[in-house]
């Protein structure tokens, strides 16, 4: 088995990365060597590799379900927004500048280059690669510039899959406008699609999927149900949402459940920080945006942000800024990841990220933070494991340590590490810690939960998913090349240059 496949999705959170999860899961079970492959991405979610470098947290997790530390390698172009019209440019893992959408087009032949570089290696080293497209091959508008859908399948021929998501409704529509929007070239790649999400009798949907099949001449390789239990390291921001609880809470061990209320910032990053505490037993995790949200919460916690003191101001016009600090005053339980740990500090000096300069933080923690130009990219892994990503340094800090990564005062934690409550053993003792000053006494925290087995369960089910609902044998037959379908008809010729 040798070759290379585009997974592309009708929309954002449409399924593409379980499905490329989930594919590298299954080859890596029988021996293949198979490596995940996004040449562009655009999210806040990131993780840092074996090289330290900084690459989209999906890619982490794929190359994880193949059996593979994570590299830069995986994700070549990473873009991080800050605003709504900027975007820092991550290039092979390193800062590489901060990109406005009209400069793409000015960029894009260089960071080709690099993008298909970086994808033929991975095909001379590896047996499979399994790509995965960005948003959705259908924003023509974006066509002359895309790296990571049509324009990754032209570049390497590769055969293309389109995953779309029953769940919001309109699905074939939608997967019969993908291809049709596209030009011929573009639709010669496009080799059937995959339907995720699916509720309720797949016999209902057949007779659909077979008009689909005469409309485009294209195949539906399978129907992959709603998988409740698949939560974990989800990427995109759709997944997050205020009001949303993060999985199905587990019932507690003892008398009290714990309840955390972790803020959705408008700029959020590593939102999966919290997620190793919504594995525990007893341990009820929201996403919130109301302070009336936060003041029947036993312990708050400020996520990671890509726009530190835009999303601290946020904070203070949402009035979410003196609820966490009448959560504080009551000797409640507040914990900072990264961004969020230095909104809780007392000043910030940022020239870099905003150009503000100097601003007040929520002065919960007495230290000062400074950001530098240059960002901080660590992978640690003895004792404990985790990662930073961070521009802010603590230049000044008057607190007590904390676990010799972060500082604290008294039920105030701050800490640049994600991935740290990953660790089980300091995820017990904070949770210990954090119910006690709750007041939670009947909590108990559960000595038999590991979150890295978690994890691995859930690529297990996407794999176990796949292996069930869809037809590998057709759709790994693709790898040696798209097989020919008809051209249904663009609508390009219609619009004109």
């Amino acid at each position: 088995m040798k070759g290379a496949l585009l997974i592309a999705g009708t929309t954002s959170d449409a399924g593409k990365s379980m499905v490329v999860a989930g594919l590298c899961r299954l080859l890596a079970r029988k021996g293949i060597r198979v490596a995940p492959f996004k040449a562009q991405n655009m999210s806040n979610n990131s993780a840092v590799t074996v090289e330290g470098g900084e690459i989209g947290r999906a890619q982490a997790m794929q190359a994880r379900a193949a059996g593979l530390a994570p590299s830069i390698r995986f994700n070549p172009v990473l873009l991080k927004p800050g605003s709504d019209r900027t975007s820092q440019l991550v290039v092979r893992g390193q800062v590489a500048g901060t990109m406005a959408a009209g400069d793409y087009l000015t960029r894009r032949r260089q960071l080709a280059d690099i993008v298909n570089t970086e994808l033929q290696s991975l095909r001379d080293e590896f047996d499979v690669v399994i790509c995965e497209g960005a948003g959705s091959p259908a924003e023509i508008n974006l066509r002359a510039t895309d790296l990571a859908n049509m324009g990754l399948a032209r570049a390497g021929n590769l055969p293309v899959v389109v995953v779309g998501d029953i769940d919001r409704g309109g699905l074939l529509a939608h997967l019969f406008g993908t291809v049709a929007v596209l030009d011929s070239e573009d639709q010669a790649l496009i080799s059937g699609f995959l339907v995720n999400k699916f509720r309720g009798d797949p016999a209902l949907l057949e007779p659909g999927l077979r008009q689909l099949a005469g409309l485009t001449g294209r195949p539906t390789y399978g129907v992959i149900p709603y998988l409740d239990g698949l939560w974990l390291d989800t990427e995109d921001s759709l997944s997050v949402q205020a009001g949303q609880s993060l999985g199905q809470p587990i019932p507690p061990r003892g008398a009290d459940w714990l309840t955390v209320a972790a803020v959705r910032l408008p700029r959020i990053s590593n939102s999966t920080d919290v997620e190793a505490l919504a594995c525990e037993p007893g341990v009820a995790v929201r996403w919130v945006a109301e302070p009336a949200d936060i003041a029947d919460a036993d312990v708050v916690v400020l996520p990671g942000s890509k726009a530190t003191v835009s999303d601290l101001a946020w904070l203070r016009e949402r009035g979410l800024a003196d609820a966490v600090a009448a959560h504080a005053a009551a000797g409640r339980p507040v914990l900072g990841v990264c961004g969020g740990f230095q909104m809780l500090c007392r000043t910030i000096d940022d020239p870099v990220e905003s150009g503000a300069g100097a601003v007040d933080g929520l002065g919960l923690l007495d230290a000062d933070i400074a950001f530098a130009p240059e960002k901080t990219l660590r992978h640690w892994d003895t004792p404990l494991h985790g990662y930073e990503i961070h521009h802010g340094q603590v230049i000044r800090s008057a607190e007590d340590d904390w676990l010799g990564v972060g500082i604290r005062r008294a039920a105030i934690y701050g800490t640049h590490w994600h991935g740290l409550l990953d660790n089980d053993r300091v995820r017990r003792g904070w949770l210990a810690e954090a119910a006690v000053a709750a007041g939670r006494t009947g909590f108990v925290v559960a000595g038999d939960v590991s979150v890295q087995a978690r994890r691995d369960a859930q690529l297990d089910l996407m794999a176990d998913a796949l292996s069930a609902h869809v037809d590998l044998d057709a759709v790994l037959g693709l790898l040696s090349g798209p097989p020919p379908r008809p051209v249904i008809g663009s609508a390009l010729g219609s619009l004109g240059p």
